[in-house]
């Protein structure tokens, strides 16, 4: 066997078990003109293919091929034809597992070892092809023809292509570190492009076949070609090689560098007494999870945790993962409880303390109390307060978790968009964290928090998860109690937390999402009901956020009730609020300047002057009693609010014009409208041809605000009706509904927030669709005083009940 540097390249004879042979240049004497003879002996190479004029050492030991040997000795001429065995060919070579074209060898020296095998050196003398086998005992022989090389190389082309070959080949030698420096010195010496190529294939490290076609190509120009193409090939690849060698040097390097000044610095740690730190690191950890009582799995997982920061060293990365991990585990309140209070009389005194109203919520909160006095090992519900902005949801969580006695967190989860804000991310990120679940179950201390879900409409996805498929495991009381955060690894137990989300529409929810919660919703405030909540919380709230609540301050009544008519214009009472603020700011400045003596008493007058011109008209005043405009009535996610459809016509061919930025939906409303007034032009006194030669223009005020839905389909009707009439409505009647072209009036939603803005627009009258009678019923009969509701099934009745009676 050759050393790894030898300049020679490995080969093999076909043999038991012969071993690598290497491959040089002739120094004997060149045979040109040598006739070869009709037939040769042939000697199967195994893994092997020899090139001509090219020195090659061989190492024989089978009994077949020792035999060729023998026979080649004798011979004159010292010549044997070599042919390369197919891959995948076993056992003695017939002619089938040779390849037909190989290389013309002659001895040049033989050694017989001790162990009877033959050592022989050869030399390639011309390329040749067995045409046909003549003899296959004692072993091969066959009628050989000399294989003439093509291309001219003598030419410009030949000349240029040996120069790049030899230099290229030169750097691929000086580049690996397999190959000996002394075939660099063999291609300079080397001026026949033939031979050049024929050292390069030798030298390469390709597969068997490709070598063989190598052999088998006759075309000088070609062979060149291919040696070049290979030889950039094979530079890359060591390039790659090396790159990759240094790489892992380098990181052993590092890794060897490192174990070595751990182990140092162990040992200085150990001269001054510090390697304790580590151990008493793991004694603390010990005992605070013996004290936070982990359930079995949890207790599991950080026994492991504790073994690994125990081997693992305090100067590690890894060290300082592992110890914040076993700190969130002894921080969580896994057994923790608050003590809740299970008073029902005290519970709905703090409700009605804290919130005017809201009936529906505190009975929801007073029954589940009751329930938990009873059974104390009962799962905390899962409820969603679903109300316009300003309406009291947040606040009302908070006065929750005070009338139960428990801890109070909130998580806002408008704009979420990643699922690991509410999962966590896995520790094998850098910074890992649990989620935002976790992290307020650590805040809030205790199991048993109220736990506040906000904005959960708002919640987004993106490519990196959808949080709302996330809370689905978090809202299920029958999975909760295994909520898996993927930080923690293990199943935490939330099934006693009163979960508590917010919302301003149920639309954006998705329906499995909102199948888990009780939908509760909170309506918007009616005057009365902001009048009552601005006497007992927002006036003195304010006066004492702003240094006056010793100052003599106060807002009557009816200023109060100027403040929300012309100065608000909304469902909740955040609005109001900011005002109310507005108006104690100017007076706090006042009393500051010394501008003020004795008691201080805003009047409704004085608003212009505190708080600027007034905001809100009331637009019934100043639209009263004009063909082609009826009130209808919208729900928004503010709450409920009034609406003016507006008509008109010019000469024109019958086209209906929509102006309001109105949606597809509502679009379609006016089609219909229209087409159901054509079928009942007769009943109101309408010419057909007066709609002919008229064009229509349907308008709905405050055109910079998106409006869609069905439910004005009603009110765009009774518009269209009494501009084409000439019959007014009056202004103090509302309506909202579904048609169809039979003139079917069909129900819609938001009845109770469409009839409090009703009433605090100064609506006397509504007029609803039959079949929204049942949700009337639901609404307090206080909410509704002062407003008379009447029910129609058809638009014939609607008409009826709106349009003034036709001139006789």
């Amino acid at each position: 066997m050759t050393e790894e540097r030898d300049p020679l390249r490995l080969s093999e004879a076909l043999g038991e078990g012969g071993e690598p042979v290497a491959v040089g240049i002739g120094e004997g004497e060149e045979t040109p003109g040598l006739e070869l003879p009709e037939t040769l002996p042939v000697l199967p190479l195994k893994n092997t293919v020899l090139f001509p004029f090219l020195l090659s050492p061989l190492l024989v030991k089978s009994e077949r091929s020792k035999k060729v040997i023998d026979a080649v000795l004798v011979s004159t001429d010292r010549l044997m034809m070599a042919l390369a065995v197919r891959p995948g060919r076993e056992g003695s070579p017939g002619p089938e597992d040779v390849y037909a074209t190989g290389t013309v060898l002659r001895i040049a020296k033989m050694l017989k070892f001790p162990d009877d095998s033959y050592r022989l050196v050869v030399q390639g003398v011309s390329r040749a092809r067995a045409e046909e086998f003549v003899a296959q005992q004692p072993f091969l022989r066959a009628r050989i023809q000399a294989v003439e090389e093509s291309g001219d190389k003598e030419g410009v082309e030949a000349t240029a292509l040996a120069r790049n070959v030899r230099d290229a080949f030169t750097s691929f030698v000086s580049e690996s570190s397999r190959h000996s420096d002394e075939l660099q010195i063999l291609a300079h010496n080397l001026d026949d492009p033939s031979k050049l190529a024929d050292l390069v294939a030798s030298n390469l490290e390709v597969d068997l076949a490709t070598r063989q076609s190598y052999l088998e190509e006759p075309d000088v120009l070609r062979r060149l070609r291919r040696a070049l193409e290979e030889l950039g090939r094979a530079r890359d690849s060591i390039k790659i090689e090396s790159e990759i060698k240094d790489k892992v040097q380098s990181e052993m390097g590092k890794t060897q560098r490192d174990y070595m000044l751990r182990q140092q610095l162990d040992q200085i740690r150990r001269e001054l007494g510090e390697a304790e730190d580590a151990e008493s690191d793991v004694e603390l950890f010990r005992e605070r999870l013996e004290a936070a009582e982990l359930p079995e799995e949890a207790q599991k997982q950080a026994d492991r945790e504790l073994e690994r920061l125990a081997q693992t060293p305090a100067a590690a990365a890894e060290y300082g993962v592992i110890r914040t991990y076993l700190e969130w585990l002894a921080e969580l309140p896994w057994s923790r409880t608050s003590e809740d209070r299970l008073d029902v009389k005290e519970a709905r005194a703090i409700l009605d303390e804290d919130h005017w109203g809201l009936e529906k919520v505190k009975d929801r909160i007073v029954e589940y109390i009751a329930v938990l006095s009873l059974k104390r090992d009962l799962k905390g519900p899962i409820l969603c307060f679903v109300g316009p902005p300003g309406t009291g949801k947040t606040s009302l969580g908070r006065s929750i978790a005070r009338a139960l006695g428990r801890e109070f967190v909130r998580v806002s989860l408008g704009g979420v968009r990643d699922e690991a804000e509410i999962r966590g991310h896995r520790r094998t990120y850098v910074g890992a964290m649990p989620g935002r679940l976790v992290q307020s179950m650590r805040r809030a201390g205790t199991r048993n928090p109220v736990f506040l879900l906000d904005e959960v409409d708002k919640v987004g996805a993106d490519f990196r998860g959808d949080p709302s498929s996330a809370l689905l495991e978090v809202l299920d009381p029958e999975q909760n109690h295994t909520f898996s955060d993927h930080y923690l690894e293990v199943p935490f137990d939330l099934s006693q937390v009163l979960f508590i989300a917010t919302a301003n529409l149920m639309d954006p929810v998705p329906a499995a999402l909102r199948d888990r919660m009780e939908v509760i919703e909170l309506p918007g405030y009616t005057e009365e009901d902001k009048l009552e909540i601005a006497r007992r919380f927002l006036v003195p709230r304010q006066r004492e956020a702003n240094g006056i609540a010793d100052v003599d301050f106060e807002l009557p009544d009816d200023t109060l009730r100027a403040l929300i008519r012309s100065y608000t214009r909304e469902a909740g009472v955040r609005n109001l609020e900011r005002e109310i603020g507005s108006v104690c700011r100017k007076t706090a400045r006042k009393v500051a300047e010394g501008d003020v003596e004795g008691p201080v008493r805003v009047r409704p007058e004085d608003l212009s002057e505190l708080l600027g011109p007034v905001r809100h008209e009331p637009e019934l005043a100043e639209r009263a009693g004009r063909p082609g405009v009826a009130v209808g009535l919208a729900y928004t996610p503010a709450g409920g609010d009034i609406l003016f459809i507006e008509s008109t016509r010019m000469p024109g061919r019958g086209e209906l014009k929509l102006t309001g930025s109105l949606g597809d939906v509502m679009r379609e409303s006016a089609e219909a409208a229209r087409t159901l007034l054509r079928t009942r032009a007769g009943s109101l006194g309408i010419q057909s041809e007066d709609l002919d030669r008229s064009d229509l223009h349907l308008h709905v005020p405050s055109g910079a605000v998106p409006k869609d839905g069905p439910s004005a389909g009603v009110a765009m009707v009774t518009s269209l009706a009494s501009l084409l009439s000439g019959r007014a409505a009056p202004p103090d009647v509302a309506m909202t509904g579904e048609i169809t072209l039979r003139g079917k009036v069909l129900p819609v939603g938001g009845i109770k927030e469409k009839l409090l803005a009703a009433k605090r627009a100064g609506i006397h009258r509504v007029l609803l669709p039959e079949r929204n009678r049942r949700d009337v019923e639901e609404i307090q009969s206080g909410l509704l005083k002062g407003l008379e509701l009447d029910y129609v099934g058809t638009i014939d009745e609607v008409l009826d009940q709106t349009l003034a009676p036709a001139a006789a």
